[in-house]
């Protein structure tokens, strides 16, 4: 329900952001119109269009995508036709002639057989146009709700976030669209405009047709975003979960409610550190089922003490169970998670989830993410994220007890190092932000990315959380892969810790890279993966800690260059 609410109010949000004025045009050039007959239908088809054509993109694969980029070249001619019949009248009504199926079909009832009134199978239509080519600023919560789409499978529960999303978006317009109509009827009665404010609608419809066509509904009017929404969605993301725990524990854990029976564990393309085990293997003891993968910061900052449970309660019936559920497709391999749990020192059973088998059994949606079952096999307290460490400590000790043991009291006290040490989350400014063109947000080089081939990219001056790269880069959905030494990769960003998310593009290889904040080396700033002098080297796929600022945390421009080609970047994080 919670993310159901932030996805609704993040959809309305969109109406403050640049990237959803290409639309506008679209939208008010029915706003003289009655709303129910005309704005109603058209926004509810937008919205429907929009929440079916991202779910098909997230569950779908490339095919979707393909597909609506073309209906959206479709769209554009319909409204371009639409626009030109608004502004020339007479050319319109040549324009319309060969489009009998396409455009003039559509023009057609829009503006010749709907009447004063309107009709709202033409609006309907128009709306189902206009959300192909809806391209709102996809920010932290969207992307949210499209990741959890692509890990949970198919399913009405992405589908249903996707509608509250453009629901959302479809309730601000419904406002704006409510007062533009009297305005503009206003005008009308006062100023006998119609002809004029007819023709301005045609001039505006073509702007926006030019704006999507060139694709400055996604670049240039996302770059003279002032605050943007992005900043919003994540302030509101962070208020339920990423730094503020989810589901914390109550004082009194004596009367935990079951939440559900633990499902099964089948699924699992392997096992490390044990043979497979069932649920029926697990009966009789207490489970604590830890989500997690091996580059996120947040799973790499709660291991220390899921490590330290398990040390102290082993003996009183604990079993810890780490399911490794990959974010990046490196995460998949074998070697590279046997690697990272030698490195990590983790001891206990841990499944390899590559298929997401286990992540959809336990319908989770979050990394780390922390189930704990009692004796009996139920699920008794969930906590999402990080934190309240005592409090998942408490709930342990009392499934023990109600099994049995005889447990010790108080609570283990962790000291983590490096990426591992607790975050400085009240002076934390900056999102996580990854490099893929996926889910890139706030990239600035100019010209944008070149999907999928290589491209030789320039740095530009950057405002707060705003990256860019420099060199030569070929950048695909999930990381930037650079093909000449020299490259390098600049971020502004407020955070004490800095990290970032890279590997060797061959095996074997071990790229150099120097780190510089506000162009000099990082000396006391240094994380913990370089030295005072900024250099370091990329010796295998994993989370690298880069930063970690020793005095006043103010707004730094961090600036990786890398001294070999074959260096891969995906994300950063901040702590």
């Amino acid at each position: 329900m919670i993310l159901f609410l932030l996805s609704y109010l993040a959809g309305a949000l969109t109406i403050v952001s640049p990237c959803i004025l290409p639309v506008l045009p679209f939208v008010f050039a029915r706003a003289d119109r009655p709303f129910m007959r005309n704005g109603f239908p058209l926004l509810a088809g937008m919205a429907v269009t929009f929440a079916g054509v991202a779910t098909l993109a997230a569950l779908g694969g490339g095919w979707a995508v393909r597909a609506n980029e073309v209906g959206r070249w479709i769209a554009l001619a319909v409204m371009a036709v639409l626009g030109l019949s608004l502004l020339v009248p007479a050319l319109g009504d040549r324009l319309m002639r060969p489009f009998v199926s396409m455009g003039s079909w559509l023009t057609d009832r829009v503006e010749t057989r709907s009447g004063d009134e309107g009709d709202v199978r033409a609006s309907l239509l128009l709306g189902v146009a206009t959300g192909l080519l809806w391209a709102p600023c996809a920010g932290p919560i969207l992307g949210v709700i499209l990741t959890g789409a692509a890990l949970q499978g198919a399913g009405v529960g992405s589908t249903v976030l996707l509608l509250a999303y453009a629901a959302g978006a479809a309730t601000s317009l419904a406002l704006a669209l409510l007062t533009g109509g009297r305005v503009f009827r206003a005008m009308k009665g006062a100023l006998g405009a119609g002809e004029w404010l007819r023709r301005g609608l045609g001039a505006l419809v073509l702007v926006g047709v030019a704006a999507i066509a060139l694709g400055l509904d996604t670049g240039l009017l996302t770059r003279i975003s002032a605050a943007g929404t992005a900043r919003i969605e994540q302030t509101l993301l962070t208020s339920i979960g990423r730094g503020v725990p989810l589901n914390r524990a109550p004082e009194d854990v004596s009367d935990l409610p079951v939440e559900g029976v633990m499902p099964p564990l089948s699924g699992a393309t392997t096992w490390i550190n044990s043979p497979p085990l069932t649920t029926g293997q697990l009966r009789g003891k207490v489970v604590l089922v830890d989500f997690w993968t091996y580059s996120c910061i947040n799973c790499l900052r709660s291991i220390p003490y899921v490590k330290a449970w398990e040390e102290k309660y082993r003996e009183q019936g604990l079993v810890v169970i780490g399911v490794h559920t990959p974010e990046f497709a490196f995460e998949k391999s074998e070697t590279n998670v046997r690697q990272n749990i030698e490195r990590l020192g983790v001891n206990y059973p841990v499944a390899m989830d590559n298929d997401f088998a286990i992540w959809r059994a336990f319908r989770n949606n979050y990394w780390p993410a922390h189930y704990f079952i009692d004796a009996q096999g139920r699920i008794r307290h969930h906590h999402f994220g990080e934190g309240d460490y005592e409090g998942s400590e408490r709930v342990i000790q009392q499934l023990l007890k109600e099994a049995g043991a005889q447990v010790e009291g108080g609570t283990v006290r962790v000291e983590g190092a490096g990426a591992a040490a607790p975050a400085d989350f009240a002076r934390i400014a900056s999102p996580e932000t990854y490099v893929g063109y996926a889910r890139a947000e706030n990239f600035r080089s100019p010209g944008g990315f070149a999907r999928d081939v290589v491209k030789d990219y320039v740095a530009r001056p950057l405002s707060l959380n705003e990256w860019s790269l420099a060199g030569r880069w070929r950048v695909t959905d999930e990381h930037a892969d650079l093909r000449a030494a020299g490259g390098r990769v600049a971020f502004r960003f407020r955070a004490r810790d800095l990290h970032l998310v890279m590997g060797p593009g061959a095996t074997g290889a071990s790229p150099r890279f120097r780190v510089r904040i506000d162009g000099q080396p990082p000396r006391g700033d240094a994380g913990a993966d370089i030295n005072a002098e900024g250099l370091g080297r990329i010796e295998s796929e994993r989370l690298y800690q880069l930063v970690r600022q020793s005095g006043e945390v103010r707004e730094r421009v961090f600036e990786i260059e890398f001294l070999d080609p074959g260096a891969q970047v995906f994300a950063f994080t901040f702590g």
